[in-house]
């Protein structure tokens, strides 16, 4: 039998947890250089005992609320979470103004393990409580981490971060890799939708074509990203070798046309199964009583049939907007432009603030298309309040 059998287990879990990486694990480290290796520092190293002591009991009283939660106590635990979030970029500044002087104008603050896991296990403390207490407030959390860290970087108070320092020597390259991504995903998710809104026409027209299509897809679906890239080389060259038109659009066996190609091949499950789903749960007496108004085909597709369908399909297009986002770094490999060649050269020269640089712009670019999207989606659904 429990002891505490309102206890919250997953509130609890996560406050221990993140107590036992900022006990056991660096939370920072300091380089002199980029080439030479970095010295890891604890939380109480770092950021001294006042301010380690104040995470550790902003965690533990977290954890002490739990034990007995309540909405009041929901709250409390709330206003601390949202707390550890805000404090969590000015901790970085504060860590680099302690150890970092201005005669080191090469030294480097790197983030180590305990630093992130905070930042994570944080979000993941305010993804459960807000769960459990109305409080719209909550969403003060991620803008103000945010806010935060934009003033202290337009301040030049994190300058001497790792991340930071390689964006400030590739700032141009990261602008031109935002647009390259932006660009492969934006034409992945254009082409997906009219191949997918086709391809959904056809089988709802002709339902002996079910089978064949979704086989096709899903057989797509099997293919490696690597290997399916490897396999549009041949062709594409052959092609652009013997074409003009091909040769002025630069396409060639490398670069975007086979990441495009390959993005587009596996969006179009995800597309093509929510529209079909979509159109067929629309129900049959809803499309009667449309009929019965006088409705045209046209008009029952477009005013009843498809406005209902639309958040499912919106869901569809969701997966495929956060697929495309995470191959199109993969697709760095064959010469795309995207995040994934700062990924690649990073894991290459063994500079993991560079894997860094790829890696979490990619990260962000997939949270905002699942935000928008599913807020789309939310807001569409019949019956939710707005």
């Amino acid at each position: 039998m429990r002891l505490l059998p309102n206890a919250n287990p997953v509130v609890l879990t996560l406050a221990a947890l993140a107590v036992a990486l900022l006990l056991f694990a660096d939370f920072a480290s300091v380089q002199a250089n980029r080439i030479v290796p970095g010295r890891g520092l604890g939380l109480f190293a770092a950021l001294g005992p006042a301010w380690a002591l104040g995470l550790l009991g902003a965690l533990l009283t977290v954890a002490g609320l739990a034990l007995q939660p309540s909405p009041a106590r929901y709250r409390g635990m709330l206003a601390l979470i949202l707390l550890l979030l805000l404090q969590w970029p000015a901790s970085l500044a504060w860590f680099i103004h302690q150890h970092i002087g201005a005669e080191q104008p090469y030294a480097r603050a790197g983030l180590a393990g305990a630093s992130w896991s905070l930042l994570f296990l944080g979000l993941l403390l305010l993804v459960e409580v807000r769960q459990r207490v109305a409080a719209p407030w909550w969403r003060l959390g991620p803008l103000g981490l945010l806010l935060v860290a934009a003033w202290l970087i337009q301040a030049g108070e994190l300058a001497p971060l790792a991340l930071l320092r390689e964006y400030a020597s590739r700032s141009a390259a990261f602008w031109q890799a935002l647009r390259g991504h932006l660009g492969l995903v934006g034409g992945t998710l254009g082409l997906s939708l009219l191949l997918g809104m086709a391809l959904t026409a056809l089988i709802v027209r002709l339902p002996r074509l079910q089978r064949p299509v979704f086989g096709v897809l899903n057989f797509f679906q099997t293919i490696p990203s690597l290997a399916l890239f490897g396999l549009l080389l041949a062709p594409l060259s052959y092609l652009a070798a013997h074409s003009p038109l091909l040769q002025s659009l630069n396409v060639r066996g490398i670069g975007w046309a086979p990441a495009l190609l390959a993005l587009v091949a596996y969006s179009l499950l995800p597309v093509v199964r929510n529209t079909w789903v979509a159109l067929q749960e629309v129900a049959a007496e809803v499309l009667e009583s449309a009929r019965g108004m006088g409705m045209s085909r046209w008009q029952v597709f477009s005013q009843v049939r498809l406005p209902l369908a639309l958040p499912v399909i919106l869901e569809g297009l969701r997966i495929t907007s956060i697929q495309a986002i995470g191959l199109t770094a993969v697709a760095a490999l064959i010469g795309a432009q995207g995040f994934g060649t700062f990924i690649f050269q990073g894991l290459g020269q063994g500079a993991m603030d560079l894997v860094l640089l790829g890696a979490l712009p990619t990260i962000g670019l997939a949270l905002l298309a699942d935000g928008l999207f599913s807020g789309l989606a939310d807001y569409l659904r019949p019956g939710v309040r707005r």
